[in-house]
C-alpha cells in the first residue's frame, strides 16, 4: 500500500507550462524559470542537433563490433510485436547493414495482433529470432506477488524484456545490444543525447524494477523461491566485462519521433495497428492486452496519470497538438476503466472483488481521496477545453481480438 507522510502530500504539484507532466513524475523532473520541465527542453534538442553528423558517430561506434566473416551476429536487438521494434530492426539490418540476432521475453498476454506483427517482422526483415518462455506458473507466482506489494501486473515483462537480451549477449559472446529510445531521456530528460547515456543495470532497477531486484522478492513473508526467480537475474559484472557487454540507444544518434517512425514501418513493413480505450496512439503497445488497461489502470492509481498523458505531451513535443487539445484528449481517456481485466482475473485465478481490494491498497494519497464507504475521488481535475473531436492523424489498420471467448495467446505459434 502506497503511503505518503504529511509532508508528502502537502507539497505542492506543479505542471509544465509547456507538456502536462508534473513535478510528480515517478522518473523525477524539473522546471526551470519559465515554468518548462527538463523534459521538454531536452527534447528541443532534436530540432538543434546535427543528426547527420550524430548518424557518423553511430556507424563508427558499431563498426568494431562487425563480424568480418559475416559467419555470426554483429549485435543483438530486443523486439516485441508492437512499440519500435520494427523501426529499430529497420536501422540496425537496412541502415547500418549488421547482422542482428532478434531476442524476445514471452510476457504470456499476447494478443492475436502482437503475434502476427512479430511473425511479420521476423519475417520482412529475415532474422533469426530467440523466444525465452519462462515456466509459466513461475511467471503467476511472481505476479501475484508484485501486484500485491508494488501495485504492478507487469514487473516480470519487465524484468524479463530488459535481462533476457542482457543473458542472451553472455550466453553468445555478442557484446553489442541495441534499444530503441531511453524513456528516462524522451519523458523527462533525465540526460542530453549528447551524454550518450548506455543501458544499465542500475537504471533496470531503480525505474523499470521499481527499485525490486529478482532476488530481493523472496521473503520469509511470501512464497516465492530461486525456481521462481533464477531466470530474470542479471548477469554479474565480471561475466559482463569478459564479453564486454553493452547496451546503446539509437535515440541518442536518430531523432526519434515514435509517430512518424510507425507509419513509416505500416507503409513499408506491414506492420499493424489498432484502437485502445485509454488512449488515442494507435501505434504503441499492440501486442498485450495489459500494457493499457490494467498495468496503464494501476499506474493511473499510483502516479495521477495515466499512457494518454505521455502520448499527449510528446505530440506537443512534437508540434501536432496544441496544449488546449492535449488537456481534452487527457480528459476523455484517463478515467476510463479496464476493458480486459477479466482476461487477467482468469490467468491469475483471482476474483474481480479481490483484484479490485488489492488495486484500491495503491491508490496514492497524492492524488485520491477516499469517500467512504467504499468511493474513491481523483484530486486534479482538468478542463474539457476543446469543443468536439479532432483528427489526431493515427491510422487504425487492424484491432485487437476480443470476443466473447477470447484468452492471452500465451505460447504464439507464428502467423503464416
Amino acid at each position: 500500500m502506497i503511503q505518503l507522510d504529511r509532508s508528502q502530500i502537502d507539497v505542492q504539484m506543479q505542471t509544465c507550462t509547456r507538456c502536462l507532466y508534473t513535478t510528480s513524475h515517478p522518473l523525477g523532473l524539473t522546471l526551470d524559470e519559465d515554468g518548462i520541465c527538463s523534459g521538454c527542453r531536452i527534447h528541443d534538442e532534436k530540432d538543434t542537433l546535427d543528426w547527420s553528423v550524430r548518424w557518423k558517430m553511430l556507424q563508427e561506434l558499431v563498426s568494431q563490433y562487425r563480424v568480418p566473416n559475416g559467419r555470426s551476429y554483429d549485435c543483438i536487438v530486443p523486439v516485441t510485436g508492437a512499440n519500435d521494434s520494427y523501426y529499430i530492426v529497420h536501422l540496425v539490418k537496412q541502415k547500418l547493414g549488421l547482422n542482428p540476432l532478434l531476442v524476445t521475453y514471452n510476457k504470456y498476454f499476447n494478443t492475436p495482433l502482437g503475434v502476427r506483427n512479430l511473425a511479420n517482422l521476423r519475417i520482412k526483415f529475415d532474422c533469426d529470432i530467440l523466444i525465452q518462455n519462462i515456466n509459466p506458473n513461475s511467471v503467476k507466482n511472481i505476479t501475484r506477488t508484485t501486484l500485491r506489494e508494488l501495485g504492478s501486473v507487469y514487473w516480470p515483462c519487465l524484468a524479463g524484456q530488459t535481462v533476457f537480451p542482457v543473458q542472451t549477449a553472455v550466453r553468445y559472446q555478442i557484446p553489442l545490444i541495441i534499444w530503441g529510445a531511453h524513456q528516462g531521456v524522451e519523458q523527462v530528460g533525465m540526460f542530453s543525447h549528447e551524454n550518450e547515456a548506455e543501458m544499465t543495470r542500475r537504471y533496470r532497477k531503480e525505474h523499470d524494477l521499481m527499485g525490486k531486484e529478482a532476488d530481493d522478492l523472496i521473503s520469509n513473508f511470501d512464497t516465492l523461491s530461486e525456481d521462481d526467480i533464477w531466470q530474470y537475474r542479471y548477469p554479474n559484472d565480471a561475466e559482463l566485462q569478459r564479453i564486454g557487454v553493452r547496451g546503446i540507444y539509437l535515440g541518442n544518434y536518430v531523432r526519434w519521433d515514435p509517430k512518424a517512425q510507425h507509419e513509416k514501418m505500416i507503409k513499408s513493413y506491414g506492420y499493424s495497428t489498432s484502437n485502445f480505450p485509454r488512449t488515442f496512439d494507435a501505434y504503441d503497445h499492440t501486442d498485450c492486452y495489459n500494457y493499457m488497461d490494467l498495468h496503464d489502470h494501476l499506474k493511473f492509481l499510483k502516479h495521477g496519470y495515466s499512457k494518454v498523458t505521455d502520448h499527449a505531451s510528446r505530440e506537443i513535443r512534437h508540434g501536432r497538438i496544441s496544449r488546449s487539445q492535449a488537456i481534452s484528449m487527457v480528459s476523455s481517456y484517463r478515467a476510463i476503466g479496464t476493458q480486459y481485466s477479466n482476461l487477467f482475473c482468469e490467468w491469475l485465478e483471482l476474483d474481480d472483488q479481490s483484484l479490485g481490494f488489492i488495486l484500491d491498497q495503491h491508490r496514492n494519497p497524492l492524488h485520491w481521496e477516499k469517500i467512504p464507504p467504499v468511493d474513491w475521488k481523483f484530486k486534479h481535475s482538468l478542463p474539457l477545453v476543446e469543443e468536439g473531436k479532432f483528427n489526431h492523424g493515427f491510422q487504425v489498420t487492424n484491432k485487437l481480438s476480443m470476443e466473447e471467448s477470447v484468452s492471452y495467446i500465451t505460447i504464439g505459434k507464428g502467423w503464416p
